[in-house]
């Protein structure tokens, strides 16, 4: 979950490592720090707080050198402060390390080392292992490299790191085991990071670690890559980088969740373009076609994922289920792999994860590998680790998304997720030749509706005015829009560190109702498609208890209006298709409400977006 970066070549590598720190503060933002060697001696500095802190911090040392390591932290071992701040030294001073993941076997490796005359100055997982590499260096005098090896081989957990020694510093050595680590190939120059945000604008050439795999960088030397495992070479796959410098900057917006808002209608059709022919009535996505069977012969779909990811599996239960009349369950990543679950080689697991290296969905993965099932991947990073290892998968074509609240995130994989709902029942032919087209045109002009849907920000910034100081929130949905609730009640609480809850409309009435009165705030989503009789009833039963209603409708839509308090209007559309539309608004009104909160709405307290530690 942190994020790391690091530099070695002929340009000054503070510049490059404060940028690069503050492209990758998605990742963590507890704490900072930056190591620079100007060719005598190491310069460290760090702090609790932000990468902004960490500036002023480092004014008060020298910032030469064209070698140096930094690092923004999200806390897994101790507090933030300056202290667990990375990156840290080796008890000689002579090694320093930065590390994303967790060390899980510390406490008695830790132990092993005091034994043997090591002090500790934090709390960090991270110390022991840079003390760990150090005594094996000394005790069986290896080389760096070797001795990283060797240290790794003795851990067990996660971990994406890079450690210089001021004895041998013509090089950094980079591995990663579970967390992700790109390095970025220049003329003479080397950059390690946890994405490849931070050396775009240097080189378009990157290599993706994979798990267990070793980096030496030197100075005027090619890149070597080794197995941790059995020291194995490996040759490097050079990538070019699909990103550009633009997609990663604000283009005016006050923040970047905005921006990603207002992208939606954009995405959606990148995320359909070329798969979607809808004059033609065709779907054309290679992961699925080229493993049509396997979807067909199914017996059951699993969906694996976490928190929004989670939420648009929830939604795609509904679809698949509906189109293509085959079973689906939707697991929480986190918890799949510790219950045991039954697996069979008949099932298809549909892994979902916006940034592709989320730990759990990773480890659920992996297990529903073990066990035969085929996997399919959906995520949004080109070159992420669960891009390589399911069997296959689509990728969203969202864009980086930067705000650690998802918004774009979850409209993209919906649409991944109802190509495929759509292309399985047009094989199956559970779907009429003239409901299968409907959708497909439908679908295509989503992007417009959604582009209207967008035309409710005044409303919903009205709406954040009157409600911003609630302590408690409820929304509710039926169908396929109670995922929309629970999707919008994790957006309010993510940005906005207001309590909210989301429900089935039809479950208020079994314990939820106890807690509605005057203050409380019910959002409502009620489209005209679907359940709307039935959430009429819930939102009389809300008006006859004093609640105060804010209902997303359908444009036009009469009833409702009578009854609630604040009415927000979208365009009309499907009832499988309305979670598209029904989101944006629920987006913008937490949007609104955090900025009255001045809450940081793109780096929430105790949040980071990839997250890479289970």
């Amino acid at each position: 979950m942190c994020g790391i970066v690091g530099y070695i070549g002929h340009r000054e590598a503070y510049p490059i490592i404060i940028k690069g720190l503050k492209r990758l503060e998605y990742r963590g933002y507890d704490s900072a720090g930056v190591m620079l060697y100007d060719g005598d001696s190491l310069k460290l500095s760090k702090t609790k707080g932000k990468v902004s802190d960490l500036e002023e911090r480092a004014k008060q040392m020298t910032t030469n050198g064209t070698i140096g390591i930094g690092h923004t932290r999200w806390a897994t071992h101790g507090v933030p402060n300056d202290i667990n701040s990375h990156p840290h030294l080796s008890n000689s001073g002579n090694l320093a390390i930065i590390h994303n993941g967790i060390i899980e076997n510390y406490e008695p490796l830790k132990k092993e080392l005091i034994k043997r005359g090591y002090t500790f100055q934090s709390d960090t997982d991270t110390e022991v292992l840079v003390n760990l590499i150090e005594e094996v260096q000394k005790k069986e005098n290896l080389k760096l490299g070797k001795a990283v090896q060797v240290a790794l081989n003795q851990v067990v957990g996660a971990y994406a790191i890079a450690v210089f020694d001021k004895q041998n510093p013509d090089e950094i050595v980079a591995a990663r085991l579970g967390s992700p680590l790109a390095i970025g190939v220049g003329e003479d120059e080397f950059f390690i990071a946890s994405d490849a945000s931070p050396f775009i604008e240097y080189t378009s050439n990157a290599v993706y670690l994979e798990d267990e795999e070793m980096a030496i960088v030197r100075l005027h030397k090619p890149l070597k890559i080794r197995k941790i495992k059995d020291d194995t070479l490996v040759d490097p796959y050079v990538q070019e980088l699909q990103l550009n410098l633009e997609q990663i900057e604000k283009d005016g917006y006050d923040h970047f969740m905005l921006k990603e808002i207002y992208e939606q209608p954009n995405v959606i059709r990148d995320t359909y373009r070329g798969r979607l022919l809808a004059n033609e009535g065709i779907i054309k996505m290679a992961g699925v076609e080229d493993n049509l069977e396997k979807f067909l012969n199914a017996e059951r779909i699993l969906i694996v994922a976490c928190g929004t990811s989670w939420h648009a599996g929830l939604v795609a239960e509904y679809i698949l289920e509906e189109f293509t009349r085959i079973p689906v369950e939707v697991e929480y990543a986190s918890e799949f792999r510790y219950r045991n679950p039954i697996i069979n080689k008949s099932d298809v697991v549909i892994a979902i994860s916006q940034s592709g290296e989320t730990a759990d969905t990773l480890a659920a993965i992996k297990l529903s590998k073990e066990k035969g099932a085929f996997v399919f991947g959906v995520c949004n990073v080109v070159g992420s680790s669960i891009s390589r290892e399911t069997h296959a998968g689509a990728y969203t074509h969202a864009g980086p998304e930067i705000g650690v609240a998802s918004t774009k995130a979850f409209t993209t994989q919906i649409t991944i997720l109802t190509l495929i709902a759509l292309r399985l029942a047009k094989a199956k032919g559970t779907l009429s030749h003239t409901d299968f087209h409907r959708y497909l045109q439908e679908l295509e002009i989503i992007p417009e509706k959604v582009a209207e849907a967008l035309l409710t920000n005044d409303k919903a910034k009205e709406i954040a005015a009157r409600f911003k100081d609630a302590p408690n929130c409820l929304y509710l949905g039926r169908g396929y829009n109670f995922p929309v609730a629970l999707e919008g009640a994790l957006k309010l609480k993510e940005i906005s560190y207001i309590h909210a809850e989301g429900y089935p409309a039809a479950e208020m009435k079994h314990g939820p109702i106890a807690l509605i009165d005057e203050l409380m705030p019910v959002i409502v989503i009620a489209p005209k498609q679907g359940h709307y009789d039935k959430v009429v009833s819930n939102i009389q039963e809300i008006k006859s208890r004093s609640g105060k209603i804010i209902a997303v409708v359908t444009k036009g839509d009469t009833q409702v209006r009578e009854l609630a308090d604040y009415v927000i209007e979208i365009p009309d559309t499907s009832d499988a298709l309305s979670p598209l539309l029904t989101t944006i608004p629920l987006q913008l009104l937490s949007y609104h409400i955090a900025v009255m909160r001045n809450c940081n709405v793109d780096q929430p307290r105790n949040l980071a977006k990839s997250v890479t530690v289970e």
